[in-house]
């Protein structure tokens, strides 16, 4: 029997509860979840990626499943590499490239999106405000993608009003002393 395998790729700037839940979801559907942050060739960034793999790291350690690990060796700004990279990590085991539904309209842009979306499945999770439109997925199915939606319920979070509004309360207890001890993202000492 092969091993499913949840990969997920994250800015991580920085992760927040809907990170927690969505990593805690996909333990939910697969056997196992690799997860890593990495840059996003289309955003820009508030923390260097090592920052934001500690982040990730302090997130992935405060979930306590061994089934989920932190695997920074997959992190590249596309896809493809990361594909390639699990896939020689992993080869007999069924891997999920998961993204967000916001994502999954840009994914035909990505690069070479038509030679690795034929290398794993597609594991997509509904996000509020980004409905999954019927023509978006045949996009994807016409470029080769087996597109399997998620049944998660992940609560509406971004890092960006982490960012703009310091939204405390969207950030996970076990990331506080790394944010305060960096500085990072104009947190003060004052959280809950």
């Amino acid at each position: 029997m092969t091993t499913t395998i949840a990969l997920l790729g994250t800015s991580a700037d920085p992760p927040t509860l809907g990170h927690q839940a969505l990593l805690e979801g996909l333990l939910v559907h697969f056997q196992r979840v690799a997860t890593w942050a990495s840059d996003n060739p289309m955003k820009r960034h508030d923390a260097c990626l090592q920052l934001r793999s500690e982040l990730l790291q302090a997130l992935v350690m405060a979930i306590d499943d061994p089934r989920v690990s932190i695997d920074q060796t997959l992190s590249s700004p596309h896809t493809i590499t990361t594909i390639e990279r699990a896939k020689q990590l992993w080869p007999h085991h069924e891997l999920f490239f998961v993204v967000g539904s916001d994502l999954a309209v840009q994914i035909p842009k990505w690069k070479q999106s038509e030679i690795w979306l034929k290398r794993c499945q597609l594991a997509i999770v509904p996000r509020k405000g980004w409905p999954l439109a019927s023509n978006h997925l045949q996009r994807l199915q016409d470029l080769g993608a087996k597109i399997t939606v998620l049944p998660l319920q992940i609560p509406e979070t971004a890092s960006s009003s982490i960012r703009k509004a310091s939204a405390e309360n969207q950030i996970p207890k076990p990331l506080w002393p790394l944010l305060l001890e960096h500085n990072l993202y104009g947190l003060q000492d004052s959280h809950p």
